[in-house]
């Protein structure tokens, strides 16, 4: 069963296909951007291919990243450091309470403010919770164990849809 909570608005293969053109056609000014799987593999602490150049793009289209993470301060601090982006750690995604942190950080107002992750259970879902546009990125790599598998197939549905619906990702 297909419910549109858990739709993506669109899905991106990489994060850095999100380009400042396709975020000025939609009046975006801002990103909440999930860490692990969307900027970079899960417990690793070095930024994905390309994301350095690709935050650089962005702060110098005006454009305000903020990294809100499921994930505890002292496993996205030293992430958020490296890559020079504010963070809220413990965000309860699909809650909007990380949202609703971050946003008054930013003072960007939601309907301008896209969420990118990895995943439609916490992403996607708290973006349309939060009454923002939700992007998935596919995942940078491929998470081991059956919580993950249960996830990601569930999500299959929701790509495939999106497949059918636009013929591939941007």
């Amino acid at each position: 069963m297909i419910l549109k909570w858990y739709k993506p608005d669109y899905i991106f293969e990489k994060t850095v296909n999100i380009t400042p053109q396709f975020l000025k056609q939609r009046n975006i000014r801002c990103i909440f951007l999930d860490a692990d799987g969307t900027l970079r593999r899960h417990k690793k602490l070095e930024a994905a291919d390309g994301i350095m150049e690709w935050i650089d793009l962005m702060h110098s289209n005006g454009i305000k990243l903020f990294i809100t993470s499921n994930n505890f301060k002292s496993k996205v601090q030293p992430f958020a450091d490296i890559v020079k982006l504010p963070c809220v750690t413990f965000s309860a995604k699909p809650t909007p309470w990380g949202f609703i942190r971050a946003r008054f950080k930013t003072r960007v107002p939601l309907k301008n403010t896209l969420v990118v992750g990895d995943q439609i259970f916490t992403d996607v879902l708290g973006a349309h919770v939060s009454g923002m546009k939700a992007a998935m990125v596919l995942p940078i790599f491929h998470e081991e164990g059956k919580g993950f598998d249960m996830k990601r197939n569930f999500e299959q549905q929701y790509i495939d849809l999106y497949l059918k619906e636009h013929g591939e990702f941007l």
